[in-house]
This record gives structure tokens, C-alpha cells and sequence, in this order.
């Protein structure tokens, strides 16, 4: 017995990331990541659990972390998408980069966009985290190298230097 193909189900999603208009045909059940990672080609953003464990997919969506493995690409019409890659458009280090680097704060980087992405907006919306609020706004997010004081270490750096 042949079954027939279903057809799949698409949506135009229409938003902006990283500063840029987008507007995309995809199907309805596509996850952000993966419109992030194969339709733009941002591959920064990566995919680790797909379950919403790890933290390494984390993106801001309008301003917030949000981890884009768990949200439908179109859930994020008509949002403001900011990854990886749009924390430093002009290609220079951000000063959280830049602390991150200097602090050791990373090894193999695979959990490292997360990570940022989520202390980044830490750092939007308190530029003076005590340590007890930089590990929560990081508790999201795995890492498996680290150990993660380099990593709170980095922040606390970022921020007496004032900026995300």
C-alpha cells in the first residue's frame, strides 16, 4: 500500500533580525533555529539539546533571551530578532566579547553564543550584576568545558566596563 505524501503546511513570516528586513515562505512547523541556521545562513546560533536544555540556540526576541529551539519560526512574525552576530555589526568585539576572550572564559565555544546572548541581556537591563544575579541569568545555559566561574568572571568584567 502507497501512502501519499501530506502536503506540509507554509507561512510567510515577515521580521527583522540583526538590523535587516526579512520575509520568508516556511513551513508552519519550522523552528526558529533552523530558520536562523539554513534559511539565513547565520550559522553563530547553534543547535545543541533541541529541547530547550542547553541554552546554546539562545537569541534575543525583541529584546529578551529566548532559546529559538523552542519557538516556532512563525511565532516570531513581526518581532525583532537579534543573534550572535548582531551583537557586533561594525565587526569589532563587543566589550563583553572582549572579556569573554580575556578571562579564558570559553574552550571549545560551542555553548559561547548562548552564553553571550543571555549575559548580554543581563547586561542590558542591569549594567552592575552581583554575582548571584549573573548566575542566574546564566542558569539556562550549559556549558560542559569550563567550569563556569571564567564565565561569571567575564561578566563581571563587561560590566564595570559598562557595556553589554
Amino acid at each position: 500500500m502507497t501512502v501519499a505524501a501530506t502536503p506540509t503546511a507554509t507561512s510567510v513570516v515577515s521580521l527583522e533580525i540583526n538590523g535587516e528586513a526579512v520575509e520568508l515562505e516556511v513551513p508552519s512547523s519550522r523552528l526558529l533555529v533552523h530558520l536562523i541556521r539554513d534559511d539565513l545562513d547565520l550559522t553563530g546560533t547553534h543547535i545543541g539539546c533541541d529541547t530547550g536544555n542547553c541554552g546554546a540556540c539562545t537569541v534575543h526576541v525583541d529584546g529578551v533571551p529566548v532559546k529559538s529551539c523552542m519557538m516556532l519560526a512563525v511565532q516570531a512574525q513581526g518581532t525583532r530578532i537579534t543573534t550572535v552576530e548582531g551583537l557586533a555589526p561594525d565587526g569589532e568585539l563587543t566589550p563583553l566579547q572582549q572579556a569573554f576572550s580575556a578571562a579564558h572564559a570559553l574552550q571549545c565555544g560551542y555553548c559561547t553564543p548562548g552564553m553571550l546572548m543571555s549575559a548580554s541581556a543581563l547586561l542590558e537591563q542591569n549594567q552592575s550584576p552581583s554575582e548571584e544575579e549573573i548566575k542566574v541569568a546564566l542558569q539556562g545555559n550549559i556549558c560542559r568545558c569550563t567550569g563556569y566561574w571564567n564565565i561569571v568572571e567575564a561578566v563581571q568584567e563587561a560590566a564595570k566596563g559598562g557595556a553589554a
